[in-house]
């Protein structure tokens, strides 16, 4: 009895010293359960069934048959993992920097006092809420080579022949444009929020040393944003390495995958090994799923190791 009163000590005690502070913490833990349980069963479990799934060789209709690692020994051989990297990569080299300078200069714009800036807010916030099969539908008759509005609008100049939808070397380019289109608002609001966190002070200090307006945005705007600009840019990767909606609506009128597969993104390869392939490999679209999650796990740490030396915090946000 004695063991067992010291253990549940022990225990308390990690909850705080009194018993007013261990209530507390335990009504806490009790407010927060629900969330917890659901966030475990909805996220946890699938997350877990992914590391098992992708130990075997199974179609979901068959029993699924143990096999170890060979899953990722294939996968390690794939041609076509290292293509859909390849397209994913050049993706995330299309959207990212296009979706976080835009998002920047439209929350600068919509920071200053105008009139009916919340509306203009609005209106750059819808296509965040808008469907992405919606969004992808309009951006690919934009994209139409003949009937298209860009078509239109390029009639005059060397672009006019180009086959957006059809051409290998191009099809990358509607996705990105949608996708940059869509997250545009979101950013904005993030850039926003950082931008009215600047004390205006700093901004008079910096005008009455002489700075003009551009060398106030780059010594005072840039450094003080750059915890903003860290978050923007490794949420903006991660959204880059899932963007399979559009891929697969922009294409799915032509030729899955894109002409040649040039639109297989990692996402996609995944899907078309687990429901489109003959043998519905569910183990290997889990391995692959899992060689994908390494992957933005191994860019948003190198992220995080080098934040230290462009992101600036001020001293009470650092301790915080």
């Amino acid at each position: 009895m004695t063991l067992i009163r010291g253990i549940i000590s022990r225990v308390l005690n990690l909850f705080g010293p009194t018993p007013l502070s261990r209530r507390k913490a335990l009504w806490g833990l009790v407010l927060i359960a629900p969330n917890t349980i659901g966030l475990f069963f909805f996220f946890g479990v699938p997350v877990l069934m992914t590391f098992w799934t992708s130990l075997q060789q199974w179609n979901g209709i068959q029993p699924a048959q143990y096999i170890g690692l060979e899953n990722f020994q294939t996968l390690a051989q794939d041609d076509k993992f290292r293509d859909a990297l390849t397209i994913t990569l050049k993706l995330v080299g299309y959207t990212v920097p296009a979706e976080m300078v835009l998002a920047l200069g439209v929350a600068l714009l919509l920071n200053i006092p105008l009139r009916g800036r919340g509306l203009l807010r609005m209106a750059y916030f819808i296509p965040v809420v808008t469907s992405t099969v919606a969004a992808s539908v309009v951006w690919t008759n934009v994209f139409q080579p003949e009937s298209g509005l860009l078509s239109k609008i390029v009639a005059s100049t060397s672009w006019a022949d180009r086959k957006w939808l059809t051409d290998p070397k191009f099809i990358l380019f509607p996705i990105a444009a949608v996708t940059v289109w869509q997250r545009i608002g979101f950013d904005m609001v993030l850039f926003l929020s950082g931008l009215q966190a600047i004390p205006n002070v700093l901004y008079d200090a910096a005008t009455i040393d002489g700075a003009n307006r551009w060398q106030r945005f780059r010594y005072v705007t840039l450094p003080m944003l750059s915890p903003t600009t860290f978050l923007v840019m490794v949420l903006a990767i991660i959204n880059s390495f899932l963007i399979f909606d559009q891929a697969f609506i922009i294409t799915a009128r032509f030729v899955p995958g894109g002409v040649l597969d040039s639109a297989t993104t990692l996402t996609y390869y995944m899907y078309e090994r687990a429901f489109v392939d003959a043998d519905l490999s569910l183990g290997y679209a889990s391995a692959v799923a899992l060689a994908q999650f390494a992957i933005i796990l191994a860019i948003t740490l190198v992220q995080l190791a080098v934040q230290r030396y462009w992101v600036y915090y001020e001293a009470g946000e650092a301790e915080a």
